[in-house]
């Protein structure tokens, strides 16, 4: 019996922990069929020329094959990871799944909400950067925040340990 394919929402911003959650929902989550959007939350500051247009809703769903090409992830104020692309590539080719890029601009925390609730995510997978108690006090906690108000399932993927000296 086909299951339902699922949209499965993955927080990027290229770092470590964001890339380790890419790639446990690939490895415990993703399945044949599913959908990933890949969701970018890019600074306030930033200014692509775009902005303006999609401030509020975020941009449209950017397909893999477009993301890829340069000059369209600049236009979104974006510097793609070739480490990101190719995993994306892999799961897209090896298990049919289709993945889209979609980009926010603003508070990651309200925008990674909003995007579970615009888009009607299944799932959503964000990465912990481990700050520390004072960090976490001065700027609060994205994935915190954000398993109490998405609207949907928010799995945390904690950075990997570095391996203990025998």
């Amino acid at each position: 019996m086909a299951t339902k394919a699922r949209l499965v929402g993955i927080g990027m911003d290229y770092s470590a922990t964001s890339k380790s959650a890419l790639n446990w929902a690939i490895n415990n989550l993703i399945e044949e069929g599913d959908q990933i959007v890949i969701i970018h939350v890019v600074s306030p500051k930033a200014d692509p020329t775009n902005k303006q247009l999609f401030a509020d809703t975020g941009s449209p769903l950017i397909p893999l094959e477009e993301f890829r090409e340069i000059n369209v992830s600049k236009h979104y104020g974006l510097n793609p990871d070739p480490e990101v692309l190719d995993m994306l590539d892999t799961v897209s080719k090896t298990r049919r799944v289709k993945v889209v890029a979609k980009v926010y601009w603003g508070d990651p925390r309200e925008k990674l909400c909003d995007a579970a609730e615009q888009l009607k995510l299944d799932s959503l997978v964000v990465g912990s950067r481990g700050l520390g108690t004072i960090k976490r006090v001065l700027l609060g906690s994205v994935s915190k925040y954000v398993v109490q108000n998405a609207t949907c399932p928010v799995t945390v993927v904690k950075r990997a340990a570095p391996p203990r000296p025998k």
